[in-house]
């Protein structure tokens, strides 16, 4: 589980001098892979159960935080009534052993959980790593030097370790916003490696020379030369690094550094599942399919997405 790939990865990621795709063709090519589709599908699937959570939990009868004590059997230590977990009409996922809460409205809550903290975290170390990287790329010098070396102490510390010392350090509060920041401030250093070297080869291209000849401001050249050429490599990085970002808060909230209870979360649902494995093996099942389903879905997509922008499948 890491926070971001590795730096081979994201190097082999980059696209080549490929000429950039269009998503309209991207999203056509997919379609036709029914593996990619597939995947597709049931992403869309998760981010509308994130999005309509509150609606969706109306219809199944049951909120995130209520308890149905008439679902588990306390003489046996709260173990769910009926077979695979107390699925029935009623908990369409069973319930959680112990306090009864349904799981499909902590399933639903914990994508809502997942999916904005790792594209919030995507969003920050996008900006920070494409920004941070142009500058070092285009003015070299001790900007480079300042950046590369910042980048180079970030990247030298084992991140899952120091990111569980230092959530364990902060008080709760807000703590998706806490994961969010923490996150990204180990992540943006591999984009930002990839996105300087790009820059640095583009500074010298006829087309920035001739903005330069033209009297546009440095600020121009980065943002309106620069940056459309570097559009391939920050789609690729990206769609690699969200399903990182999901495991990464996954096992952070795992480990119980993460997202704080009773707030719903894949991972801290899968540890409450720990002492439950052998009595309700579907209290661990269910999130765990889930949260299986979600990365695999992502990884084969950026996988795919990539292959297309190295192979210039679009003009």
């Amino acid at each position: 589980m890491t926070a971001t790939p590795t730096l081979v990865e994201v190097e082999e990621a980059a696209p080549s001098s490929a000429p950039p795709t269009s998503g309209k063709r991207v999203l056509t090519r997919i379609t036709r892979d029914k593996g990619a589709l597939a995947c597709l599908v049931f992403l869309a699937i998760v981010v509308l159960m994130a999005v309509a959570a509150p609606l969706i939990t109306k219809l199944s009868g049951w909120g995130p935080y209520q308890f149905d004590s008439a679902a588990i059997n306390s003489d046996l230590g709260g173990v769910p009534h009926g077979a695979l977990g107390g699925i029935s009409g009623s908990h369409w996922f069973g319930v959680e052993p112990q306090n009864g809460r349904d799981l499909f409205a902590r399933i639903v809550y914990g994508a809502r959980v997942s999916i904005t903290i790792s594209l919030s975290a995507t969003v920050l170390t996008g900006v920070l790593g494409v920004v941070l990287g142009m500058l070092a790329g285009f003015y070299r010098g001790w900007v480079d030097q300042v950046i590369s070396r910042l980048m180079d102490f970030l990247m030298a510390f084992p991140a899952l370790i120091f990111m569980i010392a230092i959530l364990s350090s902060l008080p709760s509060g807000n703590r998706p916003v806490l994961l969010v920041v923490v996150i990204s401030a180990f992540g943006w250093p591999y984009l930002a490696r990839v996105i300087r070297g790009q820059t640095m080869t583009l500074a010298n291209r006829e087309f920035v020379e001739a903005a330069r000849a033209s009297g546009a401001k440095d600020s121009q050249v980065v943002f309106r030369e620069i940056l459309p050429n570097l559009r391939g490599s920050i789609v690729v990085m990206t769609t690699l690094a969200i399903p990182g970002y999901i495991g990464t808060e996954a096992g952070l909230s795992f480990l119980g550094v993460g997202v704080s209870p009773p707030t719903a979360s894949w991972g801290q649902m899968i540890s409450s599942s720990v002492s439950w494995y052998s009595v309700d093996p579907m209290f661990f099942a269910i999130p765990g399919l889930f949260l299986f389903l979600t990365v695999l879905s992502l990884t084969v997509l950026g996988d795919k997405i990539r292959t297309l922008i190295d192979q210039g499948e679009a003009a």
